[in-house]
This record gives C-alpha cells, structure tokens and sequence, in this order.
C-alpha cells in the first residue's frame, strides 16, 4: 500500500522519516548501511553534510587526523581534545554523534557548553545533517526540539549549558563537553563532582571534552593529567598545521591580525595566562603539574613531598573569614637549598579561623616545627594568638616596623629597643611590591619549583592593575600571596641567617638596586629563634632581630 508522503515524514517534513515506517532496503542498501556501521570514518565521509563557510553545504572530506581522531573516539571511552580555532573540531563531533545514535540502540547523548546556545548549534548542525540522510539510512523521528531529539531505535541527544542540573535525571551513554576551558572553574568543578561519577561509573559510557585553551586553569590540569597518564584520558591535539593548505604565510597572516597572546593561545594552541600576569609566559608554560602523593586525612590538603629530617621548611598562612568568599590557604616551602620546593599547599574557603589554627599546629609539626609567616591584614591576628596561646606553637615569626619609636614592653622589654614589634605580618604596599619582584626572578629563573595546579592556574591570572598585582576579576589569589610573602621573607636577613643563603647574591645588581630602592621603609623580620643555641637579639642598619619572649 502506498502511503501519503506526509504520514511517511515527521510531522509533514519531508526530509525526515516517522517511526514504523517499513524500508524495504535493496542489497547494495544493506551492504551499504552494514559498511557504515561498522565503520564511523566510512559513514561520515559518504553521507555526512555540513555547512563550510567557503563552500555552503557539502560532503564532509575529513583531514586525516580527524579521521585518526573519530578512530581513537570510537576505539577510548575517555577522550580529551585540544584544538585550535577553524580546525574542524566541531564537525567531526558532528559526524561522529550521528554515526552513534543512528547504529546504536537506547543511547543517550548530552551535548553541554559554557552557554547553552552554543550546544544547541552543534545539535542544529546535527539535525541539519541528518536531514541529509537518505531515508533507508534514517531512523524515525520521535521527538524533533530545538533543544533535543529523539528517535526510533531509543537513542535521543540533549543540549544544554554545563551544569551540575544539566543532565540530572538521564543517563548518559555519551557526554560531549565542548569549549570547556571556558567554564567557569567553579561550575566546571561542580558539574565534576555531581555528573562525571555517573559516567565514569558504566562499562560503555564515553565522555569526549574538547576546548581551545583559555588559561591554566581546569581544562589545562585535565590535560596535563592526561599527557601525564594520571586520569585514563586520551589526548589529541591539533593546532592550525592539521589543516590542509593553510602554510607560513597563512599564519603570519594571522599573527598580524590577532597578535601574538592570541596567536599563540587559539591557532598554536599554547596554555598562556592572561595578558600583563606577574610572570612571563614563557616561565608558566615551564612550570609543570605534579600528581599528590598521598591522602593525608585533612580535607584540601595536598602533599608533594614528605617532611624530610634535618630539612627546613617555611609555612606562609592568609587567612579568610571562613564564608565560602576568598580563601584560607597556606604553603609548605622547604628552603634547605637552592632551589626551594613548594611541598605542600592548603586552601579552603569554609575553614572556620577557630578550626584553621589546629590544622596549622599540625602540619607545621610534622614539617619540623616549621616556621610560619602568618598575614595579619583581616582576621590572621585571631590565627596567630590561637596558635601561640592555645596550641603553643613556638616558630611563628615576628614582624617589627623600621622607623618606629614607641616602645613595645611585652616584646622587646628585655633589649630595650624602641621598635614595634609583633607576631605575624601586615602587607603593606612596599611589602607586596617588594615580594612580587623576587617572586618573579625566583620562578623566572626556576629558583622556585612549583607543580601545584591550584598555584599555577592563580599565577596565570595574577595580573597588573596598574600598580600592582592582584587576580583578575572572577579569580583568586590567595596561594600566590603566600608565595609573594615568601619571597619577601628570603629577602630578610632572618632568613638568610637561618638558611645560609643570601638570596640578594642570586640577584644581578642592576634588578637588586631597584628592589632595594623600592623596599625603603618596609617591614623588617624578626622571630622566634630557636637554632643552634641562638638566642640573643642582634641590630642591623637599625633594625631589631629578636626571639619572641613567652
């Protein structure tokens, strides 16, 4: 019997077939359809379609490391793609997404972005392309949304922005994550925590994450991680050169249009930081993640290498109030030698300050009595007092103001100078300015060895405000403030007396000359002195260095 064409099609359309509608299929049909599915390349480069801009809509003719990449799609469940603008990374998602849900059953696919419009463009290109079809090729439609489909053989594709509500409620056989380095880290975070376990939980389901970098931020850890084979991905990176035709003179064109930053960033595919950071690009791409090496029982809290006899280690503490806003954070530095490591970092942003001061008690013990550099501006003085008097935590170094007269009794009673003197320190201007100068020449010149992905994603966001430093809107800094304390703290005299090691000398003495002329009036350190028998409180250019008296 021969049916209307309107009760053939989906709701009148007549580029789509409706559900029970028999096909009888020729043999060169079914050769044809048993060959494409089989074969996702094969399928795509037969009878996919897609909108080019030079071109209009034309048979797909995949470059060959798309094709190497569709095979490693179907052949890996986890795959991470790093892929620079106008590559073609769109449309061989858009092939293989429809090779899937046509010759699969009772599948699920979730297309998700930093916007919702850009994933329901990718499902509009998928729909276009399906309309292509030939019919015997087709399944019948069910459902025809802008923001999903749904067909025949159970196999439906949602849209969506990314997150962590996105998808609650499906399971989801296939997740595409695209652009992702351009989530927010917070909700990219979250989305994580609530969704991946889902995927990541079955024996079939896949997860394919793709994005230009933007920064070192979570897509450059995940990555990282995957380069490094620490979390089951693979990697597949293509930049402007996978492209046939496009030559030098092609991307010089480019560099002159788009400027090196980026240049650099969507055609070569490099992780930069934003533009004006503290460090030079050239170091933060030198800086290199490392995986945790242990679970230490305190929540947030990341270890990369153990305490060590006889080593000296340095905390530097900021403090927040414990609201879910900035964070309470602290790094463990051991400063025995040249270059000095970063070997532990902490940051929480819920830690109630009566809670923070056990956890530094902690840690800095099993560090060897550590000695901790504690910031005072907002509620660190409540930190320090907690610490020294409750917990009786003795290396908490002092900070005396140069210059000044009033006599502080309770301190430095017993040497009669008549300098201010407190526990902790306060970041001043002339403090914050001297510290982000050293920070810079101790990791430009790989003086300091960072692989703690939370310090590196802020130093890539730590940027001029014009005249200073600080984290970009929508970033934070509190980690990298502990490190630009730290690098004020090599510049005392304190610590070199304490480390034998005069970190000026490592300076060349035209940088040395403006550090110091910047650094006029700054805080002077002081502290608890508790080293080879030292005990005694010496001057220097008017300075006073003095133990901390219980």
């Amino acid at each position: 019997m021969n049916l209307p064409n309107k009760i053939k099609n989906y709701l009148g359309n007549p580029l789509l077939k409706r559900i029970n509608m028999p096909m009888q299929l020729t043999e060169d049909q079914v050769r044809e359809y048993v060959k494409c599915a089989e074969d996702p390349v094969y399928f795509i480069e037969n009878y996919v379609k897609v909108v080019m801009l030079d071109k209009g809509f034309v048979q797909i003719n995949l470059y060959p490391f798309q094709k190497d990449a569709i095979e490693k799609f179907n052949k890996n469940r986890r795959i991470i793609v790093k892929a620079g603008r106008q590559v073609g990374k769109t449309t061989m998602v858009v092939g293989y997404i429809l090779w899937y849900v046509l010759f699969n059953t009772d599948k699920s696919v979730a297309i998700l972005a930093n916007k919702a419009a850009t994933a329901r463009e990718i499902l509009s290109r998928i729909k276009l392309a399906y309309e292509a079809l030939p019919h015997w090729i087709q399944q019948g439609v069910k459902t025809w949304n802008k923001g999903d489909i749904e067909l025949e053989n159970g196999c439906r594709i949602l849209a969506n922005s990314t997150a962590s509500s996105a998808i609650r409620g499906f399971s989801i056989s296939l997740l595409y994550l695209d652009e992702f380095a351009f989530v927010p880290t917070n909700i990219a975070d979250e989305f994580f925590t609530s969704v991946y376990p889902t995927i990541s939980s079955g024996t079939e389901s896949k997860i394919l994450i793709s994005s230009t970098p933007n920064g070192m931020n979570h897509f450059y850890k995940m990555w990282n991680d995957a380069v490094e084979d620490n979390n089951g991905f693979t990697h597949i990176s293509a930049n402007w050169r996978e492209v046939p035709g496009r030559d030098q003179k092609w991307a010089d064109e480019q560099f002159r249009v788009l400027g090196e930053q980026k240049f650099m960033q969507e055609m070569e595919c490099e992780f930069l930081g934003s533009s004006g950071t503290l460090i030079s690009a050239v170091a933060l791409r030198a800086l290199s993640l490392a995986k945790p090496i242990a679970n230490t029982g305190i929540e947030n809290f990341k270890v990369y290498d153990e305490a060590k006899p006889d080593h000296l280690y340095f905390m530097v503490v900021d403090t927040s109030r414990g609201k879910g806003l900035d964070y309470s954070a602290f790094t463990v530095i051991d400063a025995t030698a040249l270059p000095y490591k970063v070997v532990a970092t902490y940051k929480d942003n819920e830690i109630s300050p009566l809670v923070y001061p056990a956890i530094l008690k902690q840690v800095g013990t099993y560090y060897n009595n550590a000695y901790q550099l504690v910031e005072t501006n907002d509620n660190g003085q409540q930190i320090v007092d907690i610490l020294f008097d409750d917990y009786e935590y003795e290396n908490i170094l002092s900070t005396v103001e140069h210059g000044k007269s009033k006599l502080n009794k309770k301190l430095l009673v017993n040497f009669g100078f008549g300098q201010k003197s407190g526990r902790g320190v306060k970041t001043t201007k002339s403090v914050k300015r001297l510290g982000c100068s050293i920070l810079k020449n101790l990791i430009e010149r790989q003086q300091l060895i960072i692989t703690d992905y939370d310090i590196i994603s802020e130093l890539s966001t730590f940027v001029s405000n014009g005249v200073s430093y600080e984290a970009e809107e929508g970033s934070h800094d509190d980690l990298v403030m502990c490190l630009v304390l730290f690098a004020w703290l090599t510049n005392q005299r304190f610590f070199s007396d304490m480390t034998d090691v005069n970190i000026r000398q490592k300076l060349n003495a035209e940088q040395l000359k403006m550090i110091e002329e910047e650094s006029i009036g700054d805080l002077i350190l002081a502290g608890h002195i508790d080293v080879d028998n030292k005990s005694n409180a010496f001057v220097e250019d008017g300075a006073v260095w003095a133990p901390v008296e219980r």
